[in-house]
């Protein structure tokens, strides 16, 4: 690994506010230091941007490390922002890194007269000069197909697996929180050699759900139970699933999550809940209220990003990174 970091110390990449601490830590794995940009806001709130005087990006490839999370706009507008700036500076080409994907779960039109804004977002990013995205853990693959540029989805699996492998002993079995999530939970399984087992829930509304039923539910009873999502928003859906795996005999429940958004009362929920521990990554950086729960344990995704990237300037295979 230390011959690519010598190989690449000209990489340049640059980054807005959302998450400062992963930005050091994928930097530090490249072997470079973000580049110089001032990101702030002017005194009525609009975006600030403006690249370093001494950051020459005329023709050249450059990254953008930001993820959309909360506050989801203003992380937004800075890297629709900074894409723009680069791109009048004459960088030639543009990639976006975003660790966690925002406005991503309005992938598809469940209704009459509402939004598809994952696409609209994806239109947006694209618009103002994107050239490649590289996310991690889109909340539904197709997100990928919205863009007409090139898409590496990326997985936070290679760390949760190692997590498992490593903090879990004892028959397993892991949880998909619902449909969506099967083929997933079915691939961390099977590298496991552990049981699946599905919740079937409904969602009569937008951060509500209602656990109707476990799919293998034969397989919980006696033992360790992991549910498997993308994301923790309110932890509704988690904290649900967990009472209903918790009622079908587990010893013990925990929770692998790749987005820690955690808004609203989901830390109070988390508190209360039949989980033991929920494991989530560093894609968000926890709030206040997050990192003082004893309940919640975070992994870094640094090294895997910055292998993505190393990989990505070197233009060697990304994908076996999450055979």
């Amino acid at each position: 690994m230390e011959e690519k970091r010598k190989r690449n110390r000209d990489i340049k990449l640059f980054a807005g506010n959302s998450n400062p601490v992963l930005v050091k830590e994928v930097c530090e794995y490249i072997g470079v230091n973000p580049a110089e940009i001032e990101v702030g806001a002017f005194s009525d709130g609009e975006t600030k941007v403006e690249i370093g005087l001494e950051e020459n990006v005329r023709g050249r490839e450059v990254y953008v490390l930001q993820s959309t999370c909360p506050p989801v706009n203003d992380n937004l507008m800075e890297l629709l922002i900074i894409i723009d700036a680069l791109k009048r500076a004459s960088a030639k080409r543009i990639i976006v890194v975003m660790p966690y994907y925002g406005y991503g779960r309005q992938e598809r039109k469940v209704k009459p007269h509402v939004p598809i804004t994952a696409k609209m977002v994806a239109d947006i990013i694209t618009a103002a000069g994107a050239d490649k995205l590289i996310a991690m853990d889109l909340h539904a693959a197709p997100i990928a197909s919205f863009f007409n540029i090139p898409v590496d989805h990326i997985f936070a699996k290679p760390v949760l697996i190692d997590h498992i492998r490593h903090n879990f002993k004892g028959d397993l079995v892991l949880v998909s929180a619902d449909g969506g999530r099967v083929e997933v939970t079915r691939s961390f399984a099977k590298l496991l050699g552990v049981n699946l087992a599905i919740i079937d829930k409904r969602r009569p509304e937008p951060n509500a759900s209602e656990v109707m039923n476990i799919i293998g539910e034969e397989h919980i009873g006696g033992r360790i139970a992991i549910i498997l999502d993308d994301m923790v928003d309110t932890a509704g859906t988690l904290t649900q699933a967990a009472q209903a795996v918790k009622e079908r005999g587990a010893i013990e429940v925990y929770a692998c999550c790749t987005h820690p958004i955690l808004s609203g009362p989901a830390i109070e929920k988390i508190e209360h809940s039949p989980l033991e521990k929920v494991i989530v990554t560093n894609t968000i950086p926890l709030n206040v209220n997050a990192a003082a729960c004893r309940k919640i344990e975070q992994l870094s995704v640094g090294y895997l990003l910055g292998e993505t990237i190393l990989r990505d300037a070197n233009k060697e295979s990304v994908s076996n990174l999450f055979i």
